[in-house]
């Protein structure tokens, strides 16, 4: 059997495009229903005028259930508050070496993409990658 090539040469190649996003504003329950009914594993989470301001993954939301013990009453919690305060991005030309170091580097299940104007327009997961090796 032949070695697996990756597919893509840059960033724009895997990414899914139109990622999405929930408000500063929203609670972790919202966040919950959000990423569940969607089947997503993260969203971007940003302020009134659209700027990023951090990532909520499931893991996020599963960590503050553990410490949390929901269902209790009523959870008003912010997503800001579970949220990661970062958004790990590479642009769009990124080289798809680049995105595939960086996923292993960084730790992390998402790199989101952004154009020049700091817009996200992507998102890239493991999954994304390796639908592109042939």
């Amino acid at each position: 059997m032949p070695p697996l090539t990756l597919q893509a040469a840059t960033a724009a190649d895997i990414m899914n495009p139109g990622p999405v996003s929930i408000a500063h504003t929203d609670t972790v329950p919202e966040a919950v229903e959000f990423l569940t009914d969607r089947g997503f594993g993260a969203a971007v989470v940003i302020d009134a005028a659209g700027h990023p301001l951090g990532v909520v993954t499931k893991t996020d939301v599963l960590m503050y259930t553990r410490r949390h013990k929901p269902g209790l009453e009523p959870d008003d919690t912010p997503v800001t508050e579970v949220m990661t305060p970062a958004v790990f991005s590479v642009r769009p030309d990124t080289s798809a070496r680049s995105v595939v170091e960086q996923l292993l580097e960084i730790g992390v299940h998402h790199l989101f993409v952004m154009d020049k104007s700091n817009v996200i327009v992507g998102v890239i997961s493991p999954v994304d990658v390796l639908k592109k090796l042939k």
